[in-house]
């Protein structure tokens, strides 16, 4: 199955680059560019892509505007947001994964690293740079819970325990380690979770567990 995957960008040389990268893999097809979050909404509303790969600052509109956009539109809900930027760790990667971005990478990611990313979203996974993740984990897992999910009490107490395994960064696999159960188990949970939650992804269960308080030092 052909990926299909938009652009946006406000670096002609950066969108250039990708465009690049993308139209070499024969099961990635570039179907859209957009040089601002604004230009980049009408675009997707046509296009209908698999995959978004996302500036976070730009111009006019900037990329968590565009993702909130995108988020709230029904007609968009099979669109996934991997977000770009250059700095590892600012408000704007937590605000992004809490408002639905499937995946954060930084720009100087090696084009194996990008490409991967493209494929796992597209498959319904989410994806960090690893050092994104722990980032993302130690600065704001520190925090006391600021915003318990309403439907956290709908969990059992087994969801719960593994959502907190979720919140460190872990695997399925290195949680069922952990655990000693097989990763299947961990994995259902985990969408069960999901479910309930009404998270989009798993970047958005992390991010949903370390502001309800449930997570594991």
């Amino acid at each position: 199955m052909t990926i299909r995957v938009a652009l946006v960008d406000d670096q002609p040389l950066v969108r250039m680059g990708l465009a690049t990268l993308i139209g070499a893999e024969p099961d990635l097809e570039l179907v859209g560019e957009a040089g601002d979050g604004r230009e980049a909404l009408g675009m997707l509303r046509r296009v209908r892509p698999d995959v978004v790969l996302c500036d976070i600052r730009m111009p006019v509109r900037d990329g968590l505007e565009l993702l909130t956009d995108v988020t709230a539109d029904p007609g968009l809900a099979a669109v996934r947001m991997v977000m770009l930027t250059t700095f590892e760790l600012d408000d704007y990667v937590f605000e992004a994964l809490r408002n639905g971005a499937s995946g954060f990478l930084l720009k100087d990611a090696e084009p194996a690293a990008l490409l991967d990313a493209i494929r796992v979203v597209a498959d319904g996974g989410s994806l960090l740079a690893p050092s994104v993740t722990r980032t993302v984990i130690e600065h704001f897992g520190a925090r006391p819970a600021t915003r318990p999910h309403p439907r956290l009490g709908d969990l059992t107490d087994r969801e719960r325990e593994i959502l907190g395994w979720v919140a460190t960064g872990r695997s399925n696999a290195e949680i069922a380690a952990e655990l000693v159960v097989s990763p299947d188990t961990v994995r259902t949970h985990v969408s069960r979770a999901m479910v309930k939650l009404g998270a989009r992804d798993r970047a958005q269960l992390v991010v949903w567990a370390i502001e309800s308080g449930v997570g594991r030092s």
